[in-house]
């Protein structure tokens, strides 16, 4: 009887893969490394490499309102809608969630009306939304129209998202609960929000970083206030310097520690349930 050897060996289309997945990453992040390097660019410095010298002058050059942007203020416009946005699209996608899991007349025509949305282009989403309040003689403004619009696009990723977490719920939870005595809202607050939290997590996140950074939809929408996106436009529409790359890498740092934050909160709670079932056991 022949045996066939076994080797650790791994075949060359392997390697190929992995070189083609590194290249890949390296296409997808190395532009986004290159803005992190050059925010430390020296004061004499330009927007291309070789540096001159290492500092952070450019990111103090953020703090001071500019002519053409003022940086601080609209980063805090637009963190105040992005939490907003995201309180919004957390409650309807978990009451759309909840009230999704049984179906009821017109349920398919309100879906698909929900997240129609997204296969229209941005900037007409904006430009419809900015030509109603026009047409209807109301003034645009952060926490109105543009809270419309930006809630077009956060909204229908918050209903997949919150319906996939959903679908895996387990019913027999809240019918125990319901044997046990308890109400309505008992087992809402007790049994299903805990239990979906981190679902809920995810989707208050992804919801605060689209709004965060979404520029088409709010550039016709906005007003007379600009969000942060908007101002980093004008910089670049009107001079370059390193300034824009440390406003990105200053961005993306905020993005990171959000979902960093989530993260940790997810996990946290991962943990005390664990200890709770071990003690439960």
């Amino acid at each position: 009887m022949a045996y066939t050897a076994i080797t650790d060996k791994r075949p060359w289309t392997f390697y190929a893969l992995a070189t083609l997945f590194g290249l890949f990453l390296l296409f997808l992040y190395g532009p986004m490394l290159v803005i992190y390097v050059l925010s430390f660019q020296g004061p004499n410095g330009g927007v291309t490499f070789p540096m001159v010298g290492f500092s952070t002058v450019w990111f103090k050059e953020i703090m001071q309102p500019g002519q053409m942007a003022n940086i601080p203020v609209a980063f805090g416009r637009s963190i105040a809608l992005a939490a907003v946005v995201s309180s919004l699209t957390v409650v309807i996608s978990v009451a759309a969630g909840l009230g999704f899991r049984r179906n009821f007349p017109g349920s398919g025509a309100l879906f698909y009306l929900a997240i129609a949305s997204l296969v229209m282009p941005s900037l007409l989403v904006g430009f419809g939304i900015g030509l109603g309040f026009q047409f209807l003689g109301w003034q645009p403004s952060l926490f109105t129209s543009a809270l419309g619009a930006q809630l077009t696009w956060t909204l229908p990723f918050g209903l997949f998202a919150m319906f996939a977490v959903v679908n895996r719920f387990n019913r027999a939870w809240e019918e125990a609960a319901t044997d046990l005595g308890a109400s309505a809202w008992q087992r809402l607050r007790h049994i299903t929000i805990p239990i979906l939290l981190p679902g809920i997590i995810g989707v208050a996140m992804g919801a605060f970083t689209l709004s965060y950074d979404e520029y088409a939809r709010t550039t016709l929408t906005i007003g007379p206030k600009n969000t942060l996106p908007l101002e980093i436009y004008a910089l670049i529409s009107s001079a370059t310097s390193p300034t824009l790359f440390a406003i990105g890498t200053v961005t993306t740092g905020v993005s990171f520690l959000a979902i960093t934050i989530g993260l940790l909160v997810v996990l946290r709670m991962q943990r005390r349930r664990g200890r709770a079932l071990v003690k439960v056991e």
